[in-house]
């Protein structure tokens, strides 16, 4: 069996020492070793080895934890500023029903991904036709079938076994999930069965909460822009419509549910407070936090600082184009390098927890044990960098305060799937 060993003047990844000469060694889609170049090669037969030389950085591959790269056509209402939620919904409402090539538009988005060096999705998949793009360009990760639009009445007429056909129908690989869309756009009892099913077919789900003011005031008392636009759409027998809310906010409301368990993640967690921090800390809950889609809404800042301080479980996600400038987690990761540091938080680990973040908590969120990291038996996802910083500590801050949109290299499950040219500084064969 041959190795192929990637070695760079830097290698980073979560939770181990940084490496100046770093190298990584691959075989059958595994990591087989990691640490200083010499040290790797050494214990390698020359005759079976290939060494690639890159210039930069060498990392885990990227997780982007929350996106939909079937809407990567819809880039014009990503790359305009919007007032609000309901601006911006306005805007994507007045493309999504247009016709269009939803396989094409995901297909875009997962190579776009690869580009950025990003290994891992969580991928929301609103339409079947985009149901195999991460397949198809062979990122790894969960696609979740997104379910919205359900009442109870008529979640009760064969609701769930349309779902289960929908998920059913998704490729099996990578893995698939549940995405109940948001609380304003399913019933109560429907997030609640959902759930159950969830944990009946042994899936991940993932949800869209906390995201904006217009959620809070719908929850908490079935009020406010977003309950009176439902209503006017022919939603007002939503229970928290016609019940006048729950009196509580997105995150208690979920749990309430059985929503909320180790097997879930969340995508925006704007509007927390310490008491919701702690319920998505005690329920094992990631977060995955997408700043620059918040900001094209209009939407206020996560709160970075708290989330770090109270040593919940982050991620990062880009969201998809119809609400970001890009699909590149590193900008993301600067964002909230940003906000971090506007909210106070001082500490000096700041440029590791958000390096974390874009690797290892993406894996974690999305329950992928074998992804994130660089270490011997996780599989082969890599991603090279340029830097133009010299010493592991600066280009550590240079990749989170003004990462790259894009990758030298992404490799996944030991397989290159996207390489900038030339790809390597220089490649040593078997001899």
């Amino acid at each position: 069996m041959s190795v192929v060993v990637h070695r760079a003047p830097v290698v980073l990844s979560a939770g181990r020492e940084a490496l100046a000469d770093g190298a990584v060694a691959v075989a059958d889609g595994l990591i087989t070793a990691v640490g200083p170049a010499d040290t790797v090669l050494s214990g390698l037969d020359p005759a079976a080895t290939v060494v690639h030389e890159h210039r930069g950085v060498l990392t885990p591959g990227l997780v982007n934890a929350h996106t939909h790269l079937q809407y990567s056509d819809m880039a014009e209402v990503g790359t305009a500023q919007h007032s609000g939620f309901e601006a911006w919904m306005s805007a994507f409402m007045a493309l999504y029903p247009l016709p269009r090539d939803w396989s094409a538009s995901a297909a875009a988005g997962a190579a776009l991904a690869l580009r950025s060096g990003t290994t891992a999705v969580a991928e929301i998949v609103t339409d079947a036709a985009a149901g195999s793009a991460v397949h198809d360009a062979g990122l790894y990760g969960i696609a979740f079938w997104e379910v919205l639009g359900y009442t109870d009445r008529t979640w009760a007429d064969g609701g769930e076994q349309r779902v289960r056909a929908q998920l059913a129908a998704l490729p099996s690989v990578p893995a698939t999930g549940l995405s109940p869309h948001a609380v304003y756009s399913l019933d109560t009892g429907v997030i609640r069965d959902l759930s159950r099913l969830a944990r009946d077919l042994g899936v991940r789900q993932h949800i869209h909460a906390a995201e904006s003011a217009w959620e809070d005031a719908y929850v908490r008392t079935g009020t406010g822009d977003l309950a009176e636009r439902w209503r006017a759409n022919g939603r007002g027998e939503f229970a928290l419509l016609s019940d006048g809310g729950v009196g509580t906010g997105v995150i208690r409301y979920l749990d309430g549910l059985g929503a909320l368990t180790p097997s879930t993640h969340l995508a925006h967690g704007i509007y927390v407070d310490a008491d919701d921090r702690a319920l998505l800390r005690a329920r094992g809950v990631s977060v995955a936090l997408c700043p620059r889609s918040n900001g094209v809404i209009g939407l206020e800042p996560p709160p970075v600082a708290a989330y770090l301080r109270e040593g919940n479980a982050i991620a990062v996600g880009t969201d998809s184009l119809s609400s970001s400038p890009s699909l590149s987690p590193w900008h993301d990761v600067a964002a909230l390098h940003d906000i971090a540091r506007a909210q106070g938080y001082a500490d000096g680990d700041l440029h590791e927890r958000l390096f974390a973040a874009a690797t290892a908590g993406g894996a974690h969120a999305l329950g992928l044990d074998d992804t994130g990291a660089l270490r011997p038996g996780a599989r082969a996802d890599l991603a090279v960098f340029p830097a133009a910083s010299a010493t592991p500590r600066d280009v550590l801050a240079e990749l989170v305060e003004t990462g790259p949109a894009e990758a030298s290299l992404t490799v996944v499950g030991g397989r290159v799937r996207w390489a900038a040219a030339p790809a390597y500084e220089g490649t040593t064969a078997p001899v």
